[in-house]
């Protein structure tokens, strides 16, 4: 059984199940909270879905996240719900079938498609709700979850205002080619030994978030995926960014891409690459100078506030832009 508290501590000395799911805050003396629910997927898998919502003023947006591989919504990226919530966006997370709170087993992607499918039905029921269907709609994906973000936009691609993409994946960098004969190997694992941890990678939260105390903290977390990548994880992840490299000329909605230039885990040529090729008339890039990967959560706090002052900058003036049904497609310019 789950109860919402304010004092979990005195349910749970009663035998209760009890999560924190409302956090007050005071920042800019706004209040804001975080509500959570579990959902059915197609196949019939419990997916852990979050919200945070305004308090006290209008809904600006809708902003949809899309997490990273291994990573979850309600602990790692509450900080971004949180900011978001405070500048007036209603903030809605889903743990990937394997990931997080989610059931299935830990970090095995067996198709990204259905786990795209299962973002695009979660989505959908949000934006349709009668208290938001009127509202703009944004993707917000984080390094893997860029192309999540990425792959809901090809299958609904008038269907949002625009999207804020974190460091994506979206192409494999030149250094880092697969040879082919690797991607061969893995194919013919997968046929035998699809969820084998075996797969060597460097440690990718060392690499990716540069304050030791975030970095701390962040390991510390029982919802993040910290082993070996799985075989069929490993090869879908692959596929996938081989794909959207393909067919990057296919993006067209408007976009915010933003890279740290030290990042070692998604190179910095990845963004550029989704920055030149894409069609969309509404596209800008920031890098970063001396920044990593974990941008809104692994920096120190300075340059983590200087990163959401331009997410939010860039939402805030195409949430007072747009117009959903004439503006979605991207097919003309989104400024005042």
């Amino acid at each position: 059984m789950s109860i919402r508290c304010l004092n979990p501590s005195i349910l749970a000395c009663a035998g209760f199940r009890v999560e924190w799911v409302i956090c007050p805050s005071l920042w800019h003396f706004q209040f804001r909270e975080m509500k959570t629910e579990f959902i059915l997927s197609a196949k019939g898998s419990k997916l852990f879905t979050c919200r945070w919502l305004p308090r006290g003023r209008s809904v600006k947006a809708l902003v949809f996240l899309c997490h990273g591989y291994g990573m979850e919504c309600s602990v790692f990226m509450k900080g971004t719900g949180i900011r978001l919530a405070e500048a007036g966006y209603a903030v809605f997370g889903i743990d990937y079938e394997g990931h997080g709170r989610s059931e299935g087993r830990r970090c095995y992607i067996e198709s990204f498609y259905a786990l795209v499918d299962d973002c695009v039905s979660y989505y959908r029921t949000v934006r349709e709700l009668e208290e938001f269907k009127d509202l703009p709609r944004f993707l917000y994906g984080e390094s893997m979850g860029g192309a999540v973000a990425l792959l809901v936009h090809r299958k609904e691609p008038i269907d949002w205002n625009g999207a804020v993409l974190v460091a994506p994946m979206c192409k494999i960098a030149e250094e880092s080619k697969t040879h082919p004969l690797i991607e061969n190997i893995l194919t013919k694992l997968c046929s035998a030994f699809p969820t084998w941890k075996i797969v060597p990678t460097k440690d990718v939260i060392e690499a990716s978030f540069k304050d030791p105390g975030k970095r701390q903290e962040i390991r510390q977390n029982p919802y993040i995926y910290q082993d070996r990548p799985r075989v069929k994880t490993a090869l879908e992840m692959l596929l996938v960014s081989m794909d959207l490299e393909q067919r990057l000329d296919e993006v067209t909605l408007p976009f915010l891409v933003l890279h740290g230039e030290d990042d070692k885990v998604t190179d910095p040529s990845v963004s550029k690459a989704l920055f030149d090729s894409a069609l969309s008339f509404d596209k800008e890039m920031k890098l970063y100078p001396g920044m990593w990967h974990g941008l809104t959560s692994g920096e120190p706090d300075d340059n983590i506030q200087l990163v959401f002052n331009d997410i939010i900058g860039w939402l805030d003036k195409r949430s007072k832009s747009v117009s959903l049904d004439e503006h979605a497609d991207g097919t003309s310019q989104q400024h005042l």
